[in-house]
């Protein structure tokens, strides 16, 4: 471990936050935290159940009600959002070690995704002072006005691979726009949403405003179905984002939905290949591929195709595998022995499918659940591999000919999240970004993130946006007014 990093001391159980209180509840069944790289226990949170979760939201449900939050003026709750900022970049390296511990990423990574968060933090915290309304041209005798208004209680349910990044992106623009939450954080990674809840607390967000249960689907699904809540915002897979969308259908709940990705990553003969080659290998295996953005369908013009594989495969070799706390780690551990298991299965269904093992292509022994990097070549587009989302360091290129065929196979997929263009031509780049099915698209760069720009997935990649504009409107409801004079 890197000798300057400094190990925060942890609880044996790790307590909720319900109304302002501290608290394990009293559901006896206690969940481990591991520690990825090692397999070890850090602490343990608790299975929250329908008590807990019915607290949580009744909390949450009473602050709405009697307005202790979006009763504030826009001003007063700007200064507690650039307050609760000042108190993350304070913390900022224990909430980046937090994330490693529980998660296994590289501590370079942590650090940046806390810094992410903390620019949402910042940009959101301008917004109760943006949200405005609009006057309609009408006759002399009406006064006619639209305004947005805070939708409710908010869940906020995040998942285990961005545990920091993804809370500030959602309790952010939440708060901004008049809302209460209770946050359901992965039962993997809850350590820093916890923190950032308490940080909210010490930034002067009223009690009840904000509040977390722990614990694993079932609390997930006890929290979703509750029927005071008034929206739910999810980032996870999109089988669980059916069953969210099922949950909410019988009180019509609000719905914001980040769901998986099968991202491309075209690259065409003309593209700039010392730039695009270092951009593939950190879109793939970036928190060892764990995103739902990844550019895991390395799209690559026939004629460049050994150029570039004659860049990347060394790139790829040379990645440092280890713990995410020793510094100067490209690699770590896969989050839980589940995904260990997942993702080894789908470097030998790739064998079997047919496609060949450029690079890696084995999970290592532990302790620590770590796979080595693996490309496939030889990989047709019908391939499991090529339409699944693997979620770990996996990339299979896919070769092809013309600009119309890279469209064709980019969008033939169930998902719609990102994409990626490599090109030397501006026209060509505005003909395959208007043509691509995807929420976000980079060209001549890739996983760039700004918290003034939407960010969400077409087809079964989801629906609604977070960040930008779009996010704070996603957690208010349109009302209308006419009035006679």
């Amino acid at each position: 471990m890197d000798p300057s990093i400094v190990l925060p001391r942890l609880p044996d159980c790790e307590p909720m936050l319900i109304g302002g209180e501290w608290t394990t509840g009293t559901a006896r069944e206690r969940i481990p935290v591991l520690d990825p790289a090692t397999q070890e226990q850090l602490t343990t949170i608790a299975q929250a159940g329908p008590k807990e979760v019915s607290a949580a939201v009744a909390a949450a449900a009473d602050a709405h009600r009697d307005r202790r939050w979006r009763g504030l003026p826009p001003r007063l709750r700007r200064d507690v959002l650039l307050r609760l900022a000042e108190l993350v970049a304070r913390d900022a390296e224990e909430l980046a070690v937090l994330d490693t511990l529980d998660n296994g990423k590289a501590i370079e990574r942590a650090r940046g995704d806390v810094d992410l968060g903390l620019q949402a933090i910042r940009h959101f915290a301008g917004a109760p002072t943006r949200l405005s309304g609009t006057v309609h041209a009408s006759g002399p005798d009406r006064h006619v006005y639209s305004v947005r208004e805070p939708v409710g209680v908010v869940a906020a349910v995040l998942p285990w691979n961005f545990p920091f990044m993804i809370a500030a992106w959602k309790i952010a623009p939440a708060l901004a726009a008049g809302c209460t939450v209770v946050v359901k954080p992965a039962e993997q990674t809850p350590l820093t949403a916890l923190r950032l809840a308490a940080l909210c607390l010490e930034a002067g967000v009223p009690e009840g405003v904000v509040n977390v249960v722990t614990g694993d689907g079932r609390t997930g699904a006890e929290l979703v179905g509750h029927p005071d809540v008034a929206k739910v915002s999810f980032t996870g897979s999109t089988e669980v984002g059916r069953l969210i969308m099922a949950a909410a259908a019988p009180s019509v709940k609000r719905l914001t939905l980040e769901l998986g990705g099968k991202s491309p990553n075209i690259v065409f003969a003309d593209a700039d290949l010392d730039a695009a080659a270092p951009a593939a290998v950190r879109a793939v295996f970036g928190h060892s591929g764990q995103m739902c953005t990844a550019g895991s369908r390395l799209l690559v013009e026939r004629p460049v195709v050994k150029e570039l594989l004659d860049r990347l495969l060394p790139a790829v070799e040379a990645l440092r595998i280890g713990p995410g706390l020793a510094g100067g780690i490209n690699i770590g551990p896969l989050v839980s022995q589940e995904q260990y298991d997942r993702v080894s299965g789908y470097l030998d269904l790739g064998r079997a499918e047919g496609a060949e093992v450029a690079a890696g292509g084995e999970p290592l022994p532990g302790p620590g659940w770590f796979v080595r990097p693996t490309v496939f070549t030889g990989v047709s587009p019908g391939m499991r591999i090529a339409r699944e989302e693997i979620f770990g360091p996996v990339a299979t290129v896919i070769p092809f000919d013309t600009e119309d065929e890279a469209i064709a196979l980019a969008n033939d997929s169930d998902y719609g999240l990102a994409a990626g263009v490599w090109t030397g031509s501006l026209a060509r780049a505005h003909r395959t970004v208007a043509a691509l099915e995807a929420g976000t698209v980079w060209v001549n760069t890739y996983n760039e993130f700004d918290p003034a720009v939407a960010f969400g997935g077409m087809k079964q990649s989801g629906l609604g946006r977070d960040l930008g504009d779009a996010a704070v409107d996603g957690f208010t409801e349109l009302k209308s007014v006419t009035i006679a004079l």
